[in-house]
């Protein structure tokens, strides 16, 4: 079974960087392929990014290539979101998810992921 927690987020001025975390509390993390999707008021669910099971591949979206790294680190269970150059647009709910039959196609659908942590807010001022 997989219980995903984020943590990390927070308010921080445009141009600032947070790092998110997301720890799984059960035994099978390195099973799954993990991602970060974010989702603001009134918009839909989105991708952020996503890391292979054994982390030796990693998607991002194209708005955030260059400022966001994703990481993982299988022996601790965890999941992160390095967030640097941090915009107002960037503004949303943070969530991180797990799946395990994904592929360079689905990464970037939410419906191919399982698991769900409760989201951590993200908020950056201008």
């Amino acid at each position: 079974q997989v219980q995903l927690a984020e943590s990390g987020g927070g308010l921080v001025q445009a141009g600032g960087s947070l790092r998110l975390s997301c720890a799984d509390a059960g035994r099978s993390f390195s099973w799954y392929a993990m991602g970060w999707f974010r989702q603001a008021p009134g918009k839909e669910r989105e991708f952020v990014a996503a890391i292979s099971r054994s982390g030796g591949r990693t998607y991002y979206a194209d708005f955030v290539k260059g400022r966001f790294t994703i990481s993982r680190d299988n022996a601790q269970n965890t999941v992160s979101l390095q967030m640097n150059s941090l915009k107002p647009e960037d503004t949303a709910v943070y969530y991180c998810a797990a799946g395990d039959s994904l592929d360079s196609d689905t990464y970037y659908d939410p419906e191919k992921y399982g698991y769900w942590g409760q989201g951590t807010q993200v908020t950056v001022s201008s």
